[in-house]
């Protein structure tokens, strides 16, 4: 990508009502557009960003789960058979009426939806276990801040297994919960997992993931040893190794919910056993907050230049910098982006007329965490600089550039 064509729009400037450091950068960068009141709108640069994670994401639920697509709007009805229309009500969801004078609210959550798409397929314990997941967006009126941590249109991964059994649920929940650890290891989280309660979804038992953050709304204990962490803040030590935890604040960033037969006994939603008998369904939900990812990954992952995204996060792997504006340099810089390009690699040329330190300023405040300097040393010695965020620097044969970055 050239980054004359690039659909983002970078800024020294922030918004007055930025009060954190991910949303400052996330406006900066030009990753998001803020509509206001909790809505938001992303550049190429952000969509890229978000594609990432997703494709994150999918990796892992792709081994443990099916995904599909449920739908957005929704009738009262199957909330009403879950029971949970009342107690929603008037509160965080977006509730209307329709010329029809029917009730509809804009999906919040899925586990009623999920219960119904699968209801015509589960019969017997043959179907089971069955587990499916979705990517897209939710609806919650909740009251707007931080950014993307706190709005009122986000994007979500949910998904929900279906069970003959307990023991079929605790592995499946299992799974998800190496999934998860996986798939925040991937996107450079440090978090905790923290048993929590599991409040109007129902259900036994959950957990939260929380990256550790002073912006969170959380608060939580962590040991600095393993990942254990816990909301109980009369606990003194980890019950994992013994050590000492200390109270922090955290950003949840996923849940996993074991939700037994809440669900399956109030919508009536069972199975024929081997025996011939008929059982409910035990279930369970899993969510991530996929573009509260993006400010949570900020949070942890900036300096005083801009974001340092990993590679598996990063828009752009690497920024090609012609430093001077001589034709020979800008030549080579123009070779070595096409000869990424054909390699595979996500690149980003700067071909515009900026100075070189507004080129490095850019780049840094984007996240790309690589450079490739065309410049003095190509024209003196046919050298060009490869230049990391973290302050290593190197020189090497302009023809030798693939070969370094791959």
């Amino acid at each position: 990508m050239r980054r004359s064509n690039l659909f983002v729009t970078s800024s020294k400037e922030t918004e007055a009502d930025t009060h954190c450091k991910s949303a400052e950068l996330a406006v900066q960068a030009g990753l998001v557009h803020n509509y206001g009141s909790g809505t938001f709108g992303f550049s190429h640069l952000g969509q890229k960003v978000l594609d990432n994670i997703e494709e994150v994401i999918r990796e892992e639920m792709d081994e443990i789960g099916q995904e599909v697509k449920m739908n957005i709007l929704q009738t009262s009805e199957m909330w009403e058979k879950s029971g949970r229309w009342k107690n929603f009500e008037g509160e965080e969801f977006f509730n209307f009426k329709n010329r029809d004078d029917k009730d509809f609210t804009i999906a919040a959550t899925h586990e009623e939806a999920s219960l119904e798409l699968t209801r015509k397929y589960i019969r017997s314990y043959r179907d089971l276990d069955l587990t499916i997941y979705q990517i897209g967006r939710k609806f919650r009126d909740d009251h707007a801040r931080n950014g993307l941590l706190r709005a009122k249109e986000f994007v979500m991964k949910d998904a929900y297994s279906f069970h003959k059994d307990r023991e079929g649920l605790q592995e499946k929940y299992q799974e998800f919960l190496d999934a998860y650890r996986n798939i925040f290891d991937k996107l450079g989280l440090e978090y905790s997992v923290v048993a929590a309660d599991n409040g109007s979804m129902g259900g036994s038992q959950s957990h939260e993931f929380m990256a550790e953050s002073e912006i969170g709304s959380d608060i939580y204990l962590k040991c600095d040893k393993c990942e254990f962490g816990t909301k109980n803040l009369d606990t003194q030590n980890c019950s994992n190794c013994g050590s000492e935890l200390c109270e922090v604040n955290g950003i949840e960033i996923g849940h996993c919910f074991k939700l037994g037969t809440r669900y399956s006994e109030a919508m009536d939603l069972t199975f024929d056993t081997e025996e011939g008998e008929t059982e409910e369904v035990v279930m369970a939900s899993y969510g991530i907050g996929v573009s509260r990812l993006i400010s949570a990954i900020i949070e942890q992952n900036h300096d005083q230049n801009g974001i340092t995204w990993n590679e598996e996060v990063s828009a752009f792997t690497v920024s090609v910098i012609a430093a001077r504006h001589e034709e020979e340099v800008e030549q080579k810089a123009e070779e070595i982006y096409q000869e990424l390009q054909d390699q595979g690699v996500e690149v980003l040329l700067y071909d515009g007329k900026r100075s070189t330190g507004e080129q490095f300023k850019d780049s840094d405040l984007l996240g790309i965490n690589q450079k490739v300097i065309v410049g003095n040393k190509f024209l003196e010695e046919g050298l060009v600089e490869k230049e990391s965020r973290n302050g290593e620097k190197k020189e090497i044969e302009s023809e030798e550039v693939i070969y370094e970055l791959k």
